[in-house]
């Protein structure tokens, strides 16, 4: 054979651009063919090398022996025999020729290997998933286990930039405009760890059965390093209330990264992906919430969390070592942590947050206070409850949904309120109107703040638009226009005649004695029948005893008529 092998148009871990591949008895080599930075990889990294089919022909798969994979796409199939030998003259190793199943299945058996989780069907690999492109797992069920990649732009190729957008380790979901980034597999019934490695376990491997998805679920955290970060946590919080998402994690932090570990759930996040980091007392005065924005945001199955919210309470003090030297506190971090702390929770996580991430901590704005002097003003978006928090540069609703909407990008403000409500008196609701994208309403917001709310917004240079106390006004006028018409009647029906008012009263008040005469008659009467049977024929008798009353006292003269009353009663 040749000193040199060189094979034109291979592309180098999905890069952009192809190159000339050589090989060459101490290694092999790759350049792009416009110009830039050459791989290389020296003959003793190599392990293992695999032949299949793939995007753009045949495709070279290389193990490194430090489990990391070299592709090489864009080969025919006629190249397979030159490769094959001089693999086995110069390398010493067997280019294995390996077939894909095309089947379609979507049932198979898993197969942990030394780089990447391979999916069989039939005997036949159908895709495998390098573990340095899996960010996260986790358990979604009883047998269901969730795979998450790590999303990355066009832009971002994990190299120098100099390698035709070749794609690095944790980056090749970049490659394509279409990105996949959560897988799920249905793993059913009990199996061992011996099983579930296979070849990859070791002689010690355990022979107890244990729940099929929850071993595949260790195993893939094991392989993929999720749960490990280089070197010890600096500072662990045990057991930490969130918020959003709900539930208790432990937090675990590292150098450049933190872990939130929960008994379903467990996330890692890069310092790099937070974007905002907020302080926000509770208006009960007992707890105080921390907020962390970050981007990408979490994601848990098909939600999406773009805040982290975790409460702590506000008298709970912990002590707490870091574990960092006193040259690291110096020179790495220059003075922005300190080697012991013995103080409330939230401030602890804060500082330490602030020292490890570099983020600067937002507290809300002092030139708003509410009636009673709090920061956080009680509301709803929808159905959801919350405190409303006016920042320095932005509003922040938490807990759920956690929405942050900057002033700059803010359009008015409206303040209204609902007709019909019982509460409306109280109560009044703001509408956020941005400047581009959906509205945002806040409602069952306490009247006292309105005025609070309203200076606050101008002094921020915001469009305020107040229909409260304009319909207030419009109400105050309308009801003192009321009042006016009201004693212009009074004073004009004063002296005017009635009509027949006053003979109606006069003839209400004759029934009246008349009524209250004939009830004293009957009552007193010696015919009067408890019985209501007898009620008819009393009141016939009553009658007539009426009339002859009314006979006699027109034949007597008026003095006499009081003494044949009281006669008429005995």
């Amino acid at each position: 054979m040749a000193a040199i092998e060189q094979f034109d148009n291979i592309y180098l871990d999905l890069s952009k651009e192809s190159g000339k591949c050589r090989f060459a008895e101490n290694g092999l080599g790759w350049k792009p063919s416009s110009g830039g930075n050459t791989f290389t990889l020296d003959r003793g990294d190599i392990a293992s090398a695999q032949w299949s089919r793939a995007a753009k022909g045949f495709e070279v798969k290389i193990l490194k022996r430090s489990s990391e994979l070299v592709l090489l796409d864009g080969f025919q199939q006629e190249d397979f025999e030159r490769l094959s030998k001089l693999f086995k003259l110069w390398y010493s190793i067997n280019l294995e020729s390996k077939e894909h199943a095309l089947r379609g299945w979507n049932w198979g058996k898993t197969e942990f290997s030394k780089a990447e989780l391979v999916f069989n069907v039939q005997n036949k690999p159908s895709f495998e998933i390098p573990y340095t492109e899996i960010s996260n797992t986790n358990l979604a069920g009883r047998n269901e286990v969730s795979v998450e990649f790590t999303p990355s732009n066009e832009d971002d190729t994990g190299t120098n930039g100099h390698l035709g957008g070749a794609r690095g380790r944790g980056k090749k979901s970049g490659a394509g405009k279409d990105q996949l980034v959560e897988m799920r597999f249905y793993i059913p019934g009990t199996t061992t760890r011996k099983e579930t490695e296979g070849e990859e376990a070791g002689s010690d491997a355990e022979q107890e059965e244990k729940n099929a998805a929850t071993l595949f679920y260790e195993t893939l955290m094991d392989k993929a390093e999720i749960g490990e970060t280089a070197g010890d946590a600096i500072a662990t919080f045990l057991e930490v209330l969130h918020l959003t998402p709900r539930g208790r994690f432990d937090i675990d932090m590292y150098e450049a990264s933190f872990r939130l570990r929960g008994k379903t759930y467990d996330y890692k996040i890069q310092y790099d992906a937070i974007k905002k980091f907020m302080v926000l007392p509770k208006p009960d005065e007992l707890h105080f919430m921390l907020c962390i924005g970050l981007d990408p945001p979490l994601r848990q199955g098909q939600t999406r969390y773009p805040f982290v919210v975790m409460q702590a309470k506000k008298d709970e003090e912990v002590t707490i070592d870091l574990n960092l030297t006193d040259e690291e506190l110096s020179k790495k971090y220059n003075g922005k942590l300190d080697a012991h702390y013995e103080q409330p929770l939230h401030q602890v996580i804060t500082y330490i947050f602030k020292g490890l991430a570099n983020k600067k901590i937002t507290s809300p704005a002092k030139d708003f206070m509410t009636h009673r002097q709090q920061y956080g003003i009680k509301c709803s978006i929808k159905a959801a409850e919350g405190f409303l928090y006016c920042l320095e540069k932005a509003f922040m609703f938490v807990p759920k949904p956690a929405t942050y909407i900057s002033y700059d990008q803010t359009a008015s403000i409206t303040f209204s309120r609902v007709s019909g409500a019982v509460s409306a008196l109280s109560t009044f609701d703001i509408q956020v109107v941005m400047k581009s994208g959906p509205s945002h309403q806040f409602s069952n917001i306490n009247r006292e703040d309105l005025k609070a709310l309203e200076g606050f917004f101008k002094l921020k240079g915001l469009r305020v638009k107040n229909e409260v106390d304009e319909e207030a006004n419009l109400l105050a006028a309308a009801l003192r226009e009321e009042a006016m018409d009201d004693s212009e009647e009074e004073v004009v029906g004063a002296g005017a005649d009635r009509g027949s008012a006053d003979e109606d009263e006069e003839s209400v008040d004759e029934d009246f004695r008349a009524e209250s005469e004939s009830d004293v008659a009957e009552e007193y009467d010696s015919a009067h029948e408890s019985d209501g049977s007898g009620s008819d024929e009393s009141g016939v008798d009553d009658e007539d005893e009426d009339q002859d009353m009314a006979d006699d006292d027109e034949e007597e003269e008026e003095e006499e008529k009081p003494k044949t009353k009281k006669q008429k009663t005995k």
